[in-house]
């Protein structure tokens, strides 16, 4: 059965996002994908053939990642997005493994600097994209610039080709649903950003949006506009998975 079970610690407030985000992904599945074959069968495959989806919420702990002219941490908001992918990804049936899921990490005692505490937790992340087998690692960023003028959102991709394919997807259909105008395309992560330059998967960073732009930010902290990019998210991974690229 497409749907396993219902995640029983969903939020009373996200069932309905949940049903019409059901309802538009098996539109999805079956206009994309099915090409007039038996809807029924395909969707009885879906749920056990697709690979874990590890969800990467950017920074946490002791590293809050950038920060919004009202104060708001990047990592807040990062990790609010992933949960919600998180939920409707249970909903649907589709294993997922989070990097973390609270603002606090556990650091080891003799881990005592920032900077030794970023690069523990960069290196704790790796090691859990790489003890999963062929995974899709998904990290969950804000974007931030010291003028307020940039907006929209943009998928950084680790340098091999599944991967570059994957923002490519996640790049149109976030443009489409979010920000018509935006002209931002996917572009390869640089060498600085450890995670996506030493994970051997299908790995992309996703920032969501620009928490220096005026508009933006309201929006990324709300809720509705959080649901709307998990939905998209989610949509992309199953049509990226089930048209066989990986």
């Amino acid at each position: 059965m497409f749907v396993k079970k219902l995640y029983k610690t969903v939020r009373a407030e996200d069932v309905a996002l949940f049903a019409l985000s059901f309802l538009w992904i098996c539109v999805i599945i079956q206009s994309v994908f099915l090409s007039g074959a038996n809807a029924r069968s395909a969707s009885a495959e879906i749920a056990g053939s697709l690979p874990v989806l590890i969800l990467d919420p950017g920074h946490g702990g002791a590293d809050g990642g950038a920060v919004a002219p009202d104060g708001t941490p990047e990592s807040t908001l990062n990790l609010a997005i992933s949960l919600r992918v998180r939920d409707l990804c249970t909903f649907l049936g589709i294993d997922t493994v989070m990097t973390r899921e609270t603002e606090e990490l556990d650091y080891p005692a003799e881990v005592k600097t920032i900077a030794a505490m970023k690069k523990w937790d960069t290196r704790r992340r790796v090691e859990i994209a790489e003890s999963v087998d062929s995974p899709v690692f998904m990290s969950i960023h804000q974007n931030i610039y010291p003028s307020s003028v940039p907006h929209g959102s943009q998928v950084l991709y680790a340098r091999n080709e599944s991967s570059r394919a994957l923002a490519e997807l996640l790049q149109s259909r976030l443009t489409a649903a979010l920000l018509p105008e935006n002209r931002r395309v996917p572009v390869p992560a640089g060498k600085d950003i450890y995670i996506m330059s030493h994970v051997h998967c299908t790995a992309v960073l996703v920032e969501c949006g620009f928490l220096s732009h005026p508009q933006e930010l309201p929006l990324l902290q709300s809720a509705d506009y959080q649901k709307k990019i998990a939905s998209v998210l989610t949509a992309c991974y199953l049509q990226f998975t089930e048209k066989g690229v990986l």
